[in-house]
């Protein structure tokens, strides 16, 4: 382990911000914790079906502030993508190389889970698994997939939008929820926002970027402004507190954003930007560092099989053992949340073998040299649920 540590603070640019890393990282987590804690497969008369805690415990809305980190996300990527493009110019080389290359980079990886899945769910329903079992499992796997297609959307955009100020596409956010929901306009309406409402984090990552976000100042003022406004929308304008969807809510700030979620994106932005000097003392160690690092390599990865873990860990319990408290039964009370919270480790545990199962699919070639040295995978999000 020690000759590991070594190696990557050995191959680590002096250069490298590792807090983007570790800001990077923290989204990861906020990923994986979030769905394996507000997601729960519930075994009823034959199938298994999604719930969510939330909707039976509403006093746990303040759990989904912490593992909403989607904002933060943007903000990496926006900041990422705009350094990549400005140095692949400065290289001479052509918008189409630079984007095909964080393209590959980016949808690589999901060739695998597509074909496991695609398989699985053959293999299922040709064995008599109900159909709504396989669709309900199914679709823990496939809702993550949305984030790639906007990411990748923003990030071929990046020449056109890296020079534009977040008040417009948060401009656009607001006149659209006003029209949709303040004037009983047409809810379709609300799908501008997919695009415009994780503008606003990916236009601050690429004025980040350019070194405008550098005064403390500037955090502050996102991090009080947005929690102000979203405080304000939940309190007085009716928007739900909890920052991800619930079933069977009348409305949810993910699904498509809220002038909510943004607001609230704003301020987690803010927070992040006044952690940055704190991240880097503590990044400077090596240990701490290599975490990071080896988090980052495995993104992709990560991100793409955490649901298949909860599912493998959750299948294999209900054929051996019948329905258990945490993985089965209804997510309504805080025994439920005590069950679930003791199953974590046996997630990350399965988590961790299909990483190394499936990890090579992340990088063409080389290891923690050339992939330390390149910059760690793209960012990843979070399902429109959770």
């Amino acid at each position: 382990m020690r000759e590991l540590v070594r190696r990557i603070e050995g191959v680590t640019p002096p250069d490298r911000d590792r807090a983007v890393d570790a800001l990077r990282a923290f989204a990861v987590l906020g990923v994986v914790c979030g769905h394996w804690l507000v997601t729960a497969l519930v075994a009823d008369s034959g199938t298994v079906h999604g719930a969510s805690p939330l909707r039976h415990m509403p006093g746990l809305a303040p759990v989904s502030w912490v593992f909403q980190t989607l904002a933060v996300f943007f903000l990496v990527g926006g900041r990422v993508a705009a350094r990549g493009y400005a140095s692949a110019r400065a290289r001479g080389e052509s918008y189409g190389y630079w984007l095909a290359a964080r393209a590959g980079r980016l949808f690589r990886p999901v060739v695998a889970l597509c074909a496991v899945w695609s398989v699985a769910a053959g293999v299922m329903l040709a064995s008599g698994v109900d159909e709504a079992t396989v669709r309900a499992l199914a679709k823990l796997v496939w809702s993550p997939l949305w984030f790639l297609l906007v990411f990748a959307a923003l990030t071929a955009a990046t020449p056109l939008v890296a020079r534009l100020h977040p008040l417009w596409p948060l401009a656009v956010v607001l006149y659209a929820d006003l029209i949709r929901l303040g004037l009983d306009g047409p809810a379709a309406l609300g799908w501008i926002n997919v695009a415009a409402g994780w503008l606003v984090p990916y236009c601050l990552g690429a004025a980040w970027a350019r070194g405008a976000l550098a005064d403390r100042r500037t955090g502050w003022v996102l991090l009080a402004g947005g929690a102000a406004a979203t405080a304000g929308l939940v309190l007085f304008a009716g928007y739900p507190a909890a920052m991800v969807g619930v079933p069977g809510g009348t409305l949810s700030n993910l699904d498509p954003p809220t002038l909510a979620a943004v607001t609230f994106g704003l301020a987690q932005c803010g927070a992040a930007l006044l952690l940055l000097g704190r991240l880097r003392r503590v990044l400077a160690r090596p240990a701490v560092w290599a975490v990071v690092a080896l988090l980052n390599l495995s993104a992709m990865t990560v991100f793409l099989w955490h649901q298949t873990a909860m599912i493998v860990v959750t299948s294999t319990a209900l054929f051996l053992y019948g329905p258990l408290p945490g993985l089965h039964t209804a997510p309504d009370g805080p025994g439920w949340v005590l069950a679930r919270l003791a199953w974590l480790p046996v997630f990350t545990l399965v988590l961790l073998l299909l990483r190394s199962a499936f990890g090579l699919y992340e990088h063409r070639r080389g290891g923690p040299r050339r992939a330390v040295r390149s910059g760690p995978p793209v960012p990843t999000g979070e399902t429109h649920h959770a």
